[in-house]
């Protein structure tokens, strides 16, 4: 009788955790989905604003407003890259 009792404890702690943990995964799936939204709209934005700014008050035959768009995106999925390799190193 105590064989059956601790097989069927053992099966429900492993259902349990199990469940647990699917739980854990989905939330931070999408916790992970916004923080690297955001560390790429960030930046971007940054960029933008930064920009425009220096083409209003230093115009120039360079477009800065694009080129700092594109800087900011880069930096940005460089950022959001370096967060997903850490977070991925300690699953």
């Amino acid at each position: 009788m105590d064989g059956m009792r601790s097989t069927v404890e053992k099966k429900a702690r492993r259902k349990l955790i199990a469940r647990n943990q699917r739980q854990r995964n989905l939330w931070f799936g999408l916790g992970m989905f916004g923080l690297i939204g955001w560390s790429i709209a960030v930046p971007t934005l940054i960029g933008v604003s930064l920009g425009l700014w220096i083409d209003r008050t230093w115009p120039t035959h360079i477009s800065w407003t694009i080129t700092l768009l594109f800087v900011g995106v880069v930096l940005g999925c460089r950022q959001a890259w370096q967060w997903i390799k850490r977070e991925t190193r300690h699953e």
